[in-house]
């Protein structure tokens, strides 16, 4: 191994629907090719808290989640800096943290890389309203149109607009305010918070969150938004303003909608958020050169 692991604890979520039921039998015949102490927990009954809690409780070097982001963010918060490794394979439905750490490889590929290769190495995470997210919240009505956003990531365009304008009439009273580092007020109908290892402007071991305003006038801008998400870059959309900044204060008239991690969740009407250097070690192969040149990383990065 790259690392030396001497026990391994794997938590497969064959409910998640993207975790066929012989994957356990899969991981085992894996695990066994590279020795050492190895379990793996299937959680029954769906529960997926008591594997993962019992999964730690018996202090392995590294925690191997095959389940979904929200899975992996609770593992990252249990075994923080100093509890065992985790390894967040490809799971669930968005995938949004093992695609940031292994790339779009399948899991398979992805542990037997991990497990060959695999080095140490602390990750950074967001936080909002106490909640950790290690890739990426969506707060305000934006985090209502994920949804259309999917459908436009499928080539769906009728269900995407369908579904936009329903989110359009569910978005809550109100735009968000917001302030990045203590500047001036800002107003948007959406703010995004992106981790380093998921951003396109941002290098990996960069210390803040790149932040962005997301403001569109209705529907059609909103599904624009969402296209260039898919096809192109949504920073290049002239209703988005995006810097870097390691602190925020968001608050609206309301409780505030947010997607974190793929997650929905409720906040309170005013929020902080900051950015946090190191949440929880992660055991993964080295890094691969960025594809972007130096320049376009220096132009994305205009503004900070």
């Amino acid at each position: 191994m790259g690392a030396k692991i001497r026990s391994i604890e794997l938590i497969a979520n064959t409910a998640s629907g993207s975790v066929s039921a012989g994957a356990p039998d899969e991981a085992r015949a894996i695990l066994a090719e590279f020795g050492g102490q190895t379990n793996v927990c299937v959680p029954e009954n769906g529960d997926l808290s008591g594997c993962l809690q019992a999964a730690i409780d018996r202090g392995p070097d590294l925690l191997v989640i095959l389940a979904g982001d929200g899975t992996a963010r609770a593992a990252a918060e249990l075994c923080g800096m100093s509890g065992p490794m985790i390894a967040p394979l490809p799971g669930g439905t968005m995938n949004m943290l093992p695609k940031a750490v292994y790339g779009t490889t399948d899991w398979k590929a992805a542990l037997r890389d991990t497990l060959e290769h695999g080095e140490e190495r602390p990750l950074g995470g967001g936080m909002v309203d106490g909640r950790l997210f290690l890739v990426a919240a969506i707060l305000g009505s934006g985090a209502l149109l994920a949804p259309a956003r999917e459908a436009v990531r499928e080539g769906r365009p009728m269900l995407a607009f369908h579904r936009a304008r329903r989110a359009w009439r569910r978005a809550f009273s109100g735009r968000l305010r917001y302030s990045l580092d203590g500047a001036g007020r800002g107003k948007a109908e959406a703010m995004t918070f992106m981790c380093p290892i998921a951003s396109r402007a941002l290098d990996d071991d960069d210390q803040f969150l790149e932040a962005a305003a997301l403001d569109p006038a209705g529907v059609a801008e909103a599904l624009r938004i969402g296209l260039h998400s898919v096809i192109g870059d949504w920073r290049d959309d002239p209703s988005v303003q995006s810097v870097a900044c390691r602190q925020a204060r968001v608050w609206a008239s309301s409780g505030i909608p947010a997607v974190l991690d793929g997650e929905p969740a409720r906040l309170k009407a005013s929020v902080q958020v900051s950015w946090k250097s190191e949440v929880t070690r992660v055991l993964a192969p080295p890094r691969k050169p960025a594809s972007d040149s130096t320049a376009d990383r220096a132009a994305a990065k205009a503004g900070r």
